[in-house]
């Protein structure tokens, strides 16, 4: 019964990839803006003091910093026309994307932000960066899980021959690479260059008037 279950859902993510790109999309963006803006529920998220927030920055850029090693071995294999390598790189990536994610929610939602503090002439490269990095991780996220799901649902032949794989995995691997690449530079300059403010996020804030009370 669940081998059967599992085999319609794989069919339905196969016919229908790009519905499925949708959903996972807005599902992901949800939580991101709702812990942003105070809609999830506080409780899920530790309340952070500022010593685990830097350490969740340092092992966030280390994960970005290995993915970006990880996507550029899958692409180089796939040129190679070594497939299963590939595929392993990908979903490697996937993974790290998936933990770079529950690290900086867990980061924002329990803790809060840090904001740049420097010279002028250091600032405003920054904040282009920081523009940038953030424009194309909103923009790759789709493009990456559509390049995801044609990769689990489909033979490397079907992929060759009736999907876009190749074409949306060359964007999404440029892109989310340069992401992750502007956001590790950002990192450096803002905790190891510069200097910076914190800010308690709105949902930190909440957390802890919530436990005060309790």
């Amino acid at each position: 019964m669940f081998s059967m279950a599992t085999a319609s859902a794989e069919m339905s993510l196969k016919r229908h990839p790009l519905a499925a790109t949708i959903i996972l999309s807005v599902v992901g963006y949800a939580v991101v803006i709702g812990t942003f803006i105070g809609i999830v529920p506080a409780q899920i998220y530790p309340d952070l003091s500022l010593t685990e927030v830097n350490i969740i920055s340092d092992a966030i850029a280390v994960v970005n910093a290995v993915n970006v090693i990880v996507i550029l071995a899958g692409w180089r294999w796939i040129r190679r026309n070594e497939v299963r390598k590939h595929a392993a790189a990908m979903l490697t990536s996937f993974g790290l994307i998936l933990i770079f994610l529950v690290l900086y929610l867990t980061k924002i939602g329990g803790g809060g932000t840090k904001e740049f503090v420097g010279p002028a002439v250091a600032y405003y490269p920054y904040l282009g960066m920081l523009a940038i990095h953030i424009l194309l991780s909103i923009i790759s996220v789709p493009v990456v899980l559509y390049a995801i799901v044609l990769g689990i649902t489909h033979t490397p032949q079907e992929l060759r021959e009736q999907t876009p794989h190749r074409r949306v995995g060359r964007i999404a691997a440029s892109a989310w690479v340069l992401s992750l690449t502007l956001g590790v530079v950002a990192y450096v300059l803002l905790n190891h260059t510069f200097g910076w403010e914190y800010i308690e996020s709105g949902t930190a804030v909440i957390l802890t008037m919530i436990m005060t009370l309790v």
